[in-house]
């Protein structure tokens, strides 16, 4: 009987944290991106936070759209990815 209530709060659980999960999109405006082959190393930066699941890097507009996971992710580690691999980040207005 004990088995079975601490299986059933163990599953409650799990779905109860899923369910406030979101998933969130930001616009990064990024800094020093110089040639073509920057995107690259800011996309990789990016796509090693964990808890992201979608990269997008322009360089033309010297932007990268990022979706992830709001429960692994936060806006501060992205920006903190992208500037530890020399790519200073701040979130682009008019989101």
């Amino acid at each position: 009987m004990k088995t079975n209530i601490f299986l059933f709060l163990l599953a409650f659980s799990a779905l109860f944290d899923t369910a406030f999960a979101a998933s969130r999109t930001v616009t990064l405006a990024v800094q020093n991106m110089t040639c073509a082959v920057c995107p690259i190393t800011v996309k990789k930066a990016l796509s090693q936070v964990l808890g992201v699941t979608r990269v997008s890097v322009d360089y033309a507009s010297k932007t990268a759209m990022v979706k992830f996971d709001d429960t692994a992710a936060t806006v501060d580690k992205l920006t903190e990815a992208t500037k530890t691999a020399g790519y200073p980040s701040t979130v682009k207005e008019n989101q």
